[in-house]
């Protein structure tokens, strides 16, 4: 095989990395003179956007450290029967491009996954030598986020966690069943296992008291992750939703990303021929920041009635209050925290605005529009002390109202 150079591993590995939605990632402009596909370049290079624990935005070189994998999931385009172009990084090619990237201002940090080469001990151990050298050869103070093989050994894990801002490892598809059809070779309770060890050792090191004055180091401050393929198999939105829920309760997870599925070249007759559609990643999305954030269970996000699956065309939280139209009109000037998170219209930072506005003065409804995004969706559902919405939540084309109408095609 033809040596492959730096540029086209990098292209290689990061267009590789692209199906891993543990780091959000969006497209970034070009910041300097040089053309498309040069090493200063952030188009095709690998740079993505991703949220620290603080909020902030920061842009990640999100790469592979191998596409190379022994293992055959049916809806991986980096399986080892796949007829893909391979590359592979070595620890200091990952470590001298973070280092130059970082210096030139391109990034904040370093996601980086892999396919497993070898076995998965060899695998984790590679990517612990990235982070160590950046940390202790380099002292990098940028963010790391390392992918977690479910199964590296322990003490693997426990030095990435000592590197990493944050660890991840993958639960892939929504049930144990589609996890065995598909990934054959990877077992749901190897995953599981090193979600709880993970869970242990960041309660653990970062509530030990400080010694000597100085406090331990933190281990994976940032937490754990995860993401689920959707749409791969035939889970509905209320399984996926589910397995969310059990997996925030029992391993205290920061997030649960949702990537659709996307077709890849040569696909098993198992896969769909088709990728869903994307607005049900999204309605999954928002469905996990209720159950967050918003104090919603799960069965009133996706009931019965509605053959478990979201409705596509509204958001949740309106899906909702429009089945449950005996809890509104909410009286802004009165009413608790809780009941207000569940007015359609109303973020969780509207209604902190709206509790310590109202301590000084009674809120009429302008005052309510400068605190919220959308006044029209949340008119409906709300009073003040001008406004009642009279019959307007028993309207029948209320939903119609409501709903953005898809725009007409304009032939001229």
């Amino acid at each position: 095989m033809a040596k492959t150079n730096l540029l086209d591993k990098l292209a290689i590995l990061s267009d590789a990395a692209k199906y891993d939605a543990s780091c959000a990632s969006s497209g970034s402009a070009k910041r300097n003179s040089l053309k498309s596909g040069g090493i200063g370049s952030t188009e095709g290079s690998g740079i993505c956007h991703a949220y620290a624990p603080d909020g902030r935005c920061i842009s990640l070189l999100k790469i592979l450290l191998t596409n190379f994998c022994i293992y055959d999931c049916v809806y991986c385009v980096n399986r080892h029967s796949s007829n893909v172009r391979r590359a592979r990084f070595s620890v200091e090619e990952v470590v001298d491009l973070t280092l130059n990237f970082y210096r030139r201002n391109y990034i904040e940090g370093l996601f980086l996954s892999s396919g497993i080469i070898r076995n998965s001990d060899y695998t984790m151990e590679e990517m612990v030598r990235v982070a160590r050298s950046l940390r202790l050869d380099h002292g990098f103070a940028g963010y790391i986020h390392l992918k977690a093989i479910p199964e590296a050994s322990p003490a693997l894990m426990e030095e990435a966690g000592l590197y990493a801002d944050r660890l991840s490892v993958n639960i892939e598809l929504p049930t144990d069943v589609a996890l065995s059809q598909f990934a054959p070779e990877k077992r749901p309770r190897d995953i599981r296992r090193s979600m709880g060890h993970l869970r242990l050792k960041i309660e653990e090191q970062n509530d030990a008291p400080s010694t000597g004055g100085k406090r331990p180091p933190r281990f994976s401050p940032a937490g754990q992750s995860t993401q689920m393929i959707v749409g791969a198999d035939g889970a509905d939105d209320d399984a996926i939703l589910a397995r969310s829920e059990n997996l925030y309760g029992s391993f205290r997870l920061k997030r649960v990303y949702y990537s659709a599925f996307s077709p890849i070249p040569d696909a098993s007759s198992k896969l769909p021929l088709s990728r869903p559609p994307l607005m049900r990643e999204h309605r999954l999305y928002q469905a996990d920041w209720l159950m967050r954030f918003y104090g919603f269970e799960r069965n009133e996000i996706v009931s019965g009635g509605d053959d478990g699956m979201l409705d596509l065309a509204i958001d949740p939280k309106l899906a909702w209050a429009l089945k449950n139209r005996g809890r509104f009109p909410v009286d802004v000037n009165r009413a608790d925290k809780e009941a207000l998170l569940r007015v359609p219209g109303f973020g969780t930072r509207a209604v902190n605005r709206i509790l310590s506005t109202r301590r000084h003065r009674t809120l009429r409804l302008e005052d309510v529009g400068r605190l919220c995004q959308s006044l029209a969706k949340v008119r409906p559902f709300i009073t003040a002390l001008d406004w009642s919405p009279g019959g307007l939540t028993d309207l029948n084309g209320l939903r119609g109202k409501l709903v953005p109408q898809p725009a007409q095609l304009d032939l001229f």
